[in-house]
């Protein structure tokens, strides 16, 4: 009966479909691809039933290629834990393989897994025990991890380098979904790192580097053990991973920056790899910021990486010096052609990391140089997205640090009004708000702003064109703005008033439409006041009529807002008039409407609203929704209805109702031929409409239409320059400012080098070193404008920048590995073992306790044999020897500390130039030295390696000085040639 079976099985596995068959029929039934794997899933469902191991193996195998494909297979979660069961390797893989791929932490079949998944741990086959690792790091959950941390942390004491290896890596997986296994596990997981396998000690390296990637802080005291894996390995991976860590680890302990000044110098000059060099640079430059020889050689090396054909190294060479710009700018501002001509690579990532640097390259002195530059190269510039890109790095440079480096506020302005320019832009709303900025904050240059604001709004025809693609428009909100607020900077009021009162300013968006409305009004208020100074009669008339006539186009926009103001602005002007008609004066009135001065807002102030007394801010207004609401009401489906009794709905009977619903309004023949006809006439009376080539009907031409084609072919075509930006007439030009600033330039270094002169000559008589002169002291350009600082803030508030803590993610499982590792391990922290129920036997009164000497109860102690070490020596005419017969009980880990030593019933003789020192029962009988002082090792102290002293010489000298070495056997003695031997022999035998 077995062998029928058997050969059934066989049959069964040659008829079935394997994986190469699946794949195979997938790609030739790519019309009706999802029909076909709909039949072999329900083939694998036949043979997932069968009992046949190897036949649900090879179901299981091609489930798994299916999920990756997109196709769900958590209905056969069971059948998967039936394969990884197997006894046989190459089921168990295939099971695994699957599970690590499905299996996630809400899989319900994973706490049946627990006991499966220890017994192949501990499995004699070392590839049994890797698979099972492997797809215990891929699914592994809470539970998993709480059960079985223990059974990995025993693997690491395997003897086999592969189990050990991957124990490693998967005690990372372990800990992130149960971090109170760290403590424990650290102190093995740090023997790891000086494991005699390569490969070992590379997994330690990269778990420890994982988990200090986020909490470095907690080993800072790893720094000894890495320096020494750091200056003795030649894995260049490994060493990538140790230095990112020095990387984390120098800002926090600046000792150990110098420490590293010398292999990351040596690393640098010597390695060829260019991963190896970065990163060694990064390191450089976050933990040894101050040691300017090695950041001069790694600015020397990046140079390299950046004059590289390979643009991978290139972009890498930028980002690096981007970060030694923000601590060492000057060493940077050295490459400055360097890094502009990178303005003309061609990848586009590599412009834009060059336009960073500039950033930060930037000072009072070469602030207009690069701007002019950077305008230069954007006019040349390909590809709008980059055009823009440029403009918005243009204005961040030079509003950086508020405004720090900017000296002359009309060159500001100047480049501003340049930038308008620029056609296509989507930096309008941009160019504005800096507009804005600059008028409010900057008082001195209100003036000139002001006669630029109204040479723009003078020509809004030229930035109005096609205002609904092109951002630059946004430019006359801002000019409106500045023209109102500041009117009594303007020069001719009346002709401003009538730019913003032309019938195209309604072809605008709707928002700088209000802004026309509002500030029409403030302009003329100002042109009321100096009239009614004036005593002109007839400019008052002529205003107001001008207004009235003008402000109900304003009052038809389709926006709501224009509307509004334009309602108010104009009822207000009527009822202006009737006073004037009255003989009165509204002006100073109507002037009060807008006093006081308008201060930027600060950044925090509606954070800083002090919240009303009785206001819960979190509470509901209404009656809080019902959670559980949602899940037992079915909403109703709006788009199919469908009628049932029971009040359910179902996809199969969407699909129906829709399909009945497909049927019931299908059109008949007749319709569809009207429907045809409709839209052949629609075709032929559409003139933009392109008829196929196959047609037979020729379109008519006629005689007009040929004679207007032939003139239209004979008009010549002018190729027009896209490129040309926009000229706007009477705008001041930002080259007359460059010309003025070289020129202060020049007169200023004329200055400065008599004075460096008498410097040098001073530090010459006082015998210091010559300091070279800074060139780029900024401090020494005048600035010509002052920036307010004044922003509006709620009542009692104060502008502060430490409001915003940073908040990490909740979710972050490297939140929860934040954890002292240098403390003690307590009681809690041990974690649980598997131990055998003790039964406890009561004795009785009567029965005699057998004496027996007290012996560890727990476990069995394992002594070592005997051996017997016979020295012979023969000198000075006797005979020298030596005895040494020692018990040593093998160390258990597991063994209490008060527990009681085996007490041994040999005697230890010791025979040393004819005398004889005998041990009974664990006591001397003979005068002893003192027992020898515990020695801590501090090879591992940071604070003893970080002094720098040496570790040996140290250790043997606190021994010498604490009397460790006895007085008989001391290592300096000379008298004797046997003190070698004899030596030895004390150290074992009171040991």
């Amino acid at each position: 009966m077995s062998a029928l079976k058997k050969v059934k099985g066989v049959m069964d596995r040659v008829l079935d479909k394997n994986l190469q068959d699946l794949v195979r029929g997938i790609r030739n039934h790519k019309e009706n691809e999802a029909k076909y794997i709909a039949d072999c899933l329900d083939e694998i469902k036949q043979e997932l039933r069968q009992e046949n191991l190897a036949v649900k193996a090879n179901a299981v195998l091609k489930l798994t290629y299916l999920q990756m494909l997109g196709y769900d297979i958590s209905w056969a979660a069971f059948n998967v834990i039936e394969v990884m069961s197997s006894t046989k390797y190459t089921f168990k893989r295939i099971g695994y393989q699957a599970a690590s791929q499905s299996f996630h932490d809400d899989t319900d079949v994973l706490m049946l897994t627990t006991n499966m998944i220890r017994k192949d741990l501990n499995a004699h086959k070392m590839y049994d025990a890797g698979v099972t690792l492997n797809g215990l790091s891929c699914f592994v959950n809470v539970d998993l991890a709480m059960d079985l941390a223990n059974d990995i942390m025993t693997l690491l004491t395997s003897t086999k380098p592969y189990i050990r290896k991957k124990a490693i890596l998967t005690l990372y997986k372990v800990f992130l979904k149960f971090p109170d296994a760290l403590r424990p596990a650290f102190p093995r997981l740090k023997d790891k790192l000086e494991d005699s396998d390569p490969g070992v000690q590379c997994a330690a390296v990269n778990v420890i580097c994982e988990l200090a990637r986020k909490n470095p802080k907690n080993y800072l005291s790893l720094a000894p053990i890495f320096f020494k894996l750091m200056t003795s390995s030649t894995n260049n991976w490994m060493l990538i991973k140790i230095i990112k860590l020095f990387g984390a680890l120098t800002p926090l302990e600046p000792r150990l920056g110098k420490k590293l000044i010398e292999p990351l110098t040596n690393l640098i000059h010597s390695t060829s790899a260019m991963s190896l060099l970065y990163e060694c640079i990064n390191t450089v430059i976050a933990g040894i910021p101050n040691h300017n020889a090695s950041i001069q050689l790694c600015v020397q090396k990046l140079r390299i990486l950046i004059e590289d054909s390979d643009q991978n190294l290139k972009y890498l060479g930028l980002l690096a010096m981007s970060r030694i710009l923000k601590t060492h700018p000057k060493s940077v501002q050295a490459h400055k052609d360097l890094i502009l001509q990178c303005l003309d690579d061609k990848d586009e990532s590599i412009r834009l990391r060059a336009l960073d640097l500039l950033y930060g390259m930037v000072s009072k002195k070469n602030l207009m140089e690069i701007v002019k530059k950077l305008l230069v190269h954007m006019d040349k510039a390909e590809g709008s997205n980059y055009r823009d890109e440029l403009l918005a790095k243009i204005i961040e440079i030079c509003s950086q640090s508020n405004y720090h480096y900017i000296t002359n506020f009309e060159w500001y302005v100047s480049i501003l009004v340049e930038l308008t320019r620029l056609e296509g832009t989507r930096h309008g709303k941009l160019i504005a708000s800096q507009m804005l900025d600059v008028a409010i904050r900057v008082e001195a240059i209100r003036q000139f702003a002001v006669s630029q604001m109204a040479i723009l709004l003078e020509n809004a025809h030229i930035l109005a064109t096609n205002s609904q693609r092109n951002g630059i428009c946004e430019v006359l909100h801002a000019a409106a703005w500045i023209c109102g607020e500041f009117s009594e900077y303007l020069t001719n009021l009346s002709s401003t008033l009538e730019c913003m009162l032309r019938s195209k300013v309604t072809a605008l968006p709707g928002h700088i439409q209000s802004i026309y409305v509002q500030n029409i009004l403030k302009i003329y208020c100002r042109i009321l006041v100096k009239a009614e100074q004036e005593d002109d009669q007839e400019l008052i008339q002529q205003t107001g009529q001008l207004l009235v006539d003008k402000l109900p186009m304003f009052v038809q926009s389709s926006d709501l807002e224009v509307q509004e103001r334009a309602c108010c602005i104009l009822t207000l002007m009527k009822y202006v008039i009737k006073l004037q008609e009255k003989g009165l004066k509204a002006g100073d009135e109507v002037v009060a409407l807008f006093t006081g001065d308008l201060n930027p807002v600060a950044l925090k102030a509606q954070k800083k609203v002090p919240v009303p007394e009785g206001l819960d801010l979190d509470k509901w207004i209404n009656e809080a929704p019902d959670d559980s609401s949602d899940d037992e009401t079915d909403s109703p489906n709006i788009f199919f209805p469908v009628e049932s009794h029971h009040g359910n709905y179902s996809y199969s009977m969407v699909n129906d109702s829709a399909k009945e619903k497909e049927k019931k309004y299908e059109l008949t023949e007749e319709e569809l031929t009207e429907k045809r006809e409709a839209r052949k006439q629609e075709q032929e009376s559409n003139p933009y409409y392109i008829g196929s080539s196959k047609s037979k009907k020729k379109p008519k031409v006629s005689s007009s239409s040929l004679l207007s084609a032939l003139v239209i072919d004979d008009i010549p075509v002018a190729n027009i320059d896209l490129s040309v930006p926009l000229h706007v007439p009477g705008l001041s030009s930002s080259d007359k400012y460059i010309k003025l600033a070289k020129e202060q330039e020049a007169e200023r270094d004329k200055d400065s080098h008599k004075k460096s002169k008498k410097k040098k000559k001073h530090r010459k008589n006082k015998g210091q070193a010559a300091a070279d002169y800074d060139d780029d002291d900024d401090d020494s350009v005048p600035v010509l404008h002052a920036v307010s600082e004044a922003c509006e803030m709620p009542e009692g508030a104060v502008v502060s920048d430490g409001d915003d803590e940073y908040k990490g993610d909740h979710d972050d499982p490297h939140r929860l590995l934040d954890i002292n590792l240098d403390t003690p391990l307590r009681a809690e922290d041990k974690l649980p073992v598997r131990q055998h129920h003790v039964v406890e036997v009561t004795r009785t009164e009567e029965e005699e306790p057998i004496e027996r000497p007290q012996k560890h109860r727990h476990h069995k102690e394992k002594t070592k044999k005997k051996k017997h070490k016979k020295h012979r020596h023969h000198e000075h005419g006797y005979q020298h020897e030596e005895k040494l017969i020692v018990e040593e009980p093998e160390p258990d880990l597991l063994m209490n500390e008060d527990a009681a030593i085996e007490d041994t019933d040999a005697d230890i003789s010791v025979e040393v130039g004819g005398a004889s020192n005998v041990v009974e029962n664990g006591e001397v009988n003979l005068p002893v030295p003192p027992p020898p002082t515990e020695q801590v090792d501090q090879t591992d102290n940071m604070d003893f390696w970080l002094s720098g002293v040496d570790a040996g010489a140290s250790t043997m000298a606190a021994q010498a000085t604490a009397g460790d070495i006895p007085a008989e056997v001391n290592t300096t003695q000379q008298d004797s040639p046997f003190t070698d031997e004899v030596s030895t022999c004390n150290y074992v035998g009171f040991e």
